[in-house]
This record gives structure tokens, C-alpha cells and sequence, in this order.
């Protein structure tokens, strides 16, 4: 049956997953926000994306370099071709946020897995313990699309835009949008010196795009989630955003690959840096 998403070969279910355990031509990638979650058992196969160690420069706040993603593949054994397949815990959000940063550097053959690690755990399918290795591989990895990411001064320049062809979309839970609370529960080294939220932005929390189950509500539903806050595709852009990035990749995904707008930006500077900036206007509804 016909998903009717924008891009349907996006996504695919645990039972595609299952028929292709065994496929060289497949790499299963679990990222989690939980990082422990892997050790304790996951898809056979699967290699584990830690997000603190394997994609972060370590000097910078930033992600690693061109080169430095080519290492991690080659060492995955991902090939230029190889079909990446992402899933996670809490709705895939660092699922998408790995294939948000994949997409950045290239990679295109990619796709996650409707309902992530819970749905699979639901129906009970197997796991293991057994950490993979394969083949180290030859791998080239396109400069960075700079179309797809954000960064604080192009926010600045569009600020007097927001709410005409520019839309800003914040992920976050309304608590921090409106100013209540400085960072999530949990994640105080990600807060930032104010609360708030950037002016202009429309607040839409990531987790609503899920289903209890964690699978992605229906292009319908989803189309109507954005399209009543002023979200639409024939904005000149649309620019997400949250703490550090993952959850408004999340965002990006449902957006870009779920519904096909065509303009969409993940600003992953996201409110750590916009709540610390000098001069940087925010707004509080507390």
C-alpha cells in the first residue's frame, strides 16, 4: 500500500529491515540518544553510532571534517553505494539527526526505520550482543551541503523576514519556548545563558510528528501539524531549530523527506548558542 509520503523510500519497516539482515549491500546504524542501549543488545549487524565520540570534532563544536567522515565509513565498511539504515530510541530523533548529517556530507542512499528500536523490541525480534566488523572500505565523501544547515547570522539577517517568507520553526517543549525553563530536564550542560525562544518562531515540538508507537503519523496528519502554524512549502525557507540540533533534525526529516518541502535548514547551533549569544534578541511568553 502507498505511503503516500514525499519520499517514501525514506523510510522502511521493521519487516524490511528483517529481510535484509543478511544483505552486504545493507548497513544497519543504530544511534541512540541513550548510548548504553547498544551494549545491551541490538539488530544484528547493526553498528553503533555514538554521538559524544564518533561524529564530534574534538576541538571545535562542530562536526568532523570531510575526511574525517570518510574514516568513519571506511571503517564501518560503507561504501559509496551501500544503503545506510538508521534506527534509534525516542522516536528516532538521533536516528534523523545521523541521517540529517549523512546527507550533509553526500550520502544519499539512505533510510530509517519506521518506529526505530522500540517497535522492533514490540514485536519482539531478535537481538544480540555480538559487535560486527567488516571490511574496511574506500570512501568519498562530497564537500558539505550548506543548503541543508544553518548557522546564527544567516538567522540574524532573515530575523526581520520571519512570519513572511522565512519561517522558524522551534522543537523544543513549550516549557523552553516560552521561557519557563533554560535547557531539558536532564541535559544542564546544554543549557544557555537565557530562556526563551527567537523571535518570530512558530513552536511545534518535534515528538508530535510520532505516533505512541513511535512510527510517523500520516502524510495527512503531519501536513495539517504544519500547515495550521504557518509552516507551509512555498516559503522561500524554513529553518528548525532546537538545543544542540537533534531533536529540529528530526523536524527537518518529517519536513524535507516526509512531506517534499523543497527549502528546509537545520539550524544546530539550535538555542545553546542563540540563548548565550551577545545582542541576540529572544522573546519570553512567562
Amino acid at each position: 500500500m502507498p505511503s503516500g509520503y514525499a519520499n517514501p523510500d525514506a523510510l522502511v519497516e521493521t519487516d524490511w529491515v528483517a529481510a535484509h539482515l543478511n544483505d552486504p549491500n545493507v548497513r544497519l546504524v543504530e544511534a541512540d540518544e541513550d548510548v548504553l542501549l547498544y551494549e545491551q543488545g541490538h539488530i544484528p549487524g547493526a553498528v553503533k553510532l555514538d554521538w559524544h565520540v564518533d561524529v564530534q570534532d574534538p576541538v571545535e563544536r562542530d562536526f568532523i571534517d570531510k575526511p574525517g567522515f570518510e574514516r568513519l565509513m571506511s571503517r564501518w565498511g560503507i561504501s559509496n553505494d551501500t544503503t545506510v539504515v538508521f534506527y534509534g530510541d525516542k522516536n528516532n530523533w538521533y536516528a534523523c539527526y545521523s541521517y540529517w548529517l549523512f546527507r550533509y556530507y553526500g550520502h544519499t542512499n539512505l533510510k530509517v526505520m519506521n518506529g526505530g528500536r522500540a517497535k522492533w523490541l514490540a514485536e519482539g525480534r531478535e537481538l544480540t550482543r555480538e559487535v560486527p566488523t567488516y571490511p574496511a572500505t574506500s570512501y568519498t565523501a562530497q564537500e558539505p551541503d550548506e543548503r541543508i544547515r544553518a548557522y546564527r547570522d544567516e538567522i540574524r539577517e532573515r530575523l526581520a523576514r520571519v512570519g513572511k517568507d522565512v519561517a522558524l520553526v522551534d522543537v523544543r517543549s513549550p516549557q523552553e519556548y516560552r521561557g519557563e525553563v533554560i535547557h531539558m530536564m536532564g541535559y544542564p550542560q546544554e543549557g544557555a545563558q537565557r530562556a526563551g525562544h527567537i523571535p518570530g518562531a512558530q513552536n511545534i515540538p518535534w515528538g508530535t510528528a510520532a505516533r505512541e508507537d513511535g512510527t510517523f503519523k500520516s502524510p495527512e496528519e503531519l501536513q495539517q501539524i504544519y500547515s495550521s502554524r504557518g509552516i507551509t512549502p512555498d516559503k522561500s525557507e524554513i529553518i528548525a531549530y532546537c538545543r544542540i540540533g537533534e531533536r529540529s533534525a528530526h523536524t527537518w526529516f518529517v519536513l524535507t523527506q516526509l512531506l517534499g518541502y523543497p527549502n528546509v535548514r537545520n539550524y544546530d547551533g539550535s538555542w545553546t548558542e542563540w540563548g548565550s549569544l551577545v545582542k541576540a534578541p529572544i522573546e519570553k511568553e512567562v
